[in-house]
């Protein structure tokens, strides 16, 4: 029959068309994350109209006056109702595809202007960020022989800072040039060298006293004699001097330093709160507060490292070093090459070698370099002992 041949595509073509609908876009919606539920801006509604259009042939509208029409009119009404919905059923498919492929298609271009901005993105931070650059060779870090290596052993210990001691110990030696001095006696009228050497063993005995560091005495001797260098003063201010850069050493030295009331105790009340706090500043305006000085003591625990010195030999080489702080031609000796000496001198006392290579690649001093100060160092000891400078040898006197 007409009626039921007709009747049962559009019935068919409806139902097919709202299940796969929704398959269709489930699919799509799955595929494509980033897309939005929602239309786009100006858009109508897909789903609602639609829907009215599909379901038109459902709707009968009666108008008044007009008789329903039998026999052929009827089914030809009929065919014309089943031929409309099939057109409509083909027009949805052909428009939700249609539909389907530019949404696809815009999807793809929005990903592929994603894909072409992060591209760009990349490119111009690759721009943005410098090439790798080579170290330039002043600044490169020169490769340590491993026979002259003597850092690595203590690679585990952070304290130590086994990656940086030799860039440290090349910066002190570099930093010394800064701090060159030279007989700066000459142009004091009311000092000599006698004072100076008294004082010396006074802090000594204060080093010891307090039980201070070794850096601290190195440190406050070195303060004393850069701001002597550049101030006059008078004998009786001698003292205040060397007590207040004692201060301000066992400040940078110390965990625990003294209190001022210990100095003004240990001066004997010679001198007033006030006095020596003033002391303090004049003494760090004088030097600009640059009070870092490379002390030999520094680099004489270093280069005996290079050669497992003991501390027979350790102590030896201090002994020698801290006698050199009393002798005013030595001031102007560089820490590091007096070290050198003292240390070489302890090597030949023990009988223990000489001048080695690794001592040569660590301090930067040839044999030659060193033995005029080894002179100046056994004249000092071939000299006779000063009963009023017995602090030092006091103190490396005991077992």
């Amino acid at each position: 029959m007409p009626f039921t041949r007709g009747k049962k595509p559009a019935a068919s073509g409806n139902k097919a068309l709202r299940q796969n609908a929704p398959s269709t876009e489930n699919q799509e919606e799955g595929s494509q994350v980033k897309r939005s539920s929602s239309p786009p801006h100006g858009a109508p509604k897909k789903r609602t109209a639609f829907i009215d259009i599909t379901n038109a042939h459902k709707v009968q509208i009666s108008l008044p006056g007009r008789k329903k029409e039998t026999g052929k009119k009827a089914v030809k009404k009929t065919t014309i109702t089943s031929v409309t919905a099939k057109n409509q059923a083909n027009l949805k498919k052909s428009v939700s595809s249609e539909e389907s492929t530019t949404e696809r298609e815009k999807t793809d271009t929005e990903e592929e202007k994603e894909e072409e901005a992060q591209r760009s993105l990349v490119a111009s931070l690759t721009e943005t960020v410098a090439p790798v650059r080579q170290v330039p060779a002043h600044l490169q870090r020169k490769p340590i022989p491993k026979e002259f290596d003597i850092d690595s052993d203590s690679a585990d210990d952070c304290y130590m800072c086994p990656e940086y001691a030799k860039d440290i110990f090349d910066y002190l030696k570099e930093r010394e040039e800064k701090f060159v001095l030279s007989n700066y006696m000459l142009t004091h009228t009311s000092l000599n060298p006698e004072m100076r050497a008294i004082l010396v063993d006074w802090l000594v005995e204060v080093q010891e006293n307090f039980e201070l560091y070794h850096e601290t005495l190195y440190l406050a001797v070195k303060m004393t004699d850069h701001y002597l260098s550049k101030a006059s003063i008078h004998r009786e201010m001698l003292q205040l001097v060397g007590s207040t850069a004692m201060l301000i050493a066992s400040k940078f030295e110390e965990r625990s330093p003294p209190c001022v009331d210990d100095f003004l105790y240990i001066c004997d009340d010679a001198y007033k709160r006030e006095e020596l706090i003033s002391m303090e500043a004049s003494i760090l305006q004088t030097l600009s507060f640059d009070i870092n000085i490379p002390i030999p003591y520094r680099f004489l625990r270093r280069y005996a490292k290079c050669v497992s010195a003991s501390m027979d030999t350790l102590t030896l080489a201090r002994y020698y070093c801290e006698m050199s702080l009393m002798e005013m031609d030595l001031v102007s000796e560089r820490g590091s090459l007096l070290a050198s000496a003292c240390l070489l001198m302890a090597l030949i006392t023990k009988d223990l070698g000489s001048w080695s290579p690794i001592l040569q690649f660590h301090s930067g001093y040839q044999a030659s370099e060193v033995a005029p100060v080894v002179r100046k160092l056994h004249l000092m000891l071939q000299g006779p002992a000063d009963d009023k400078l017995r602090a030092v040898r006091n103190k490396y006197s005991h077992k």
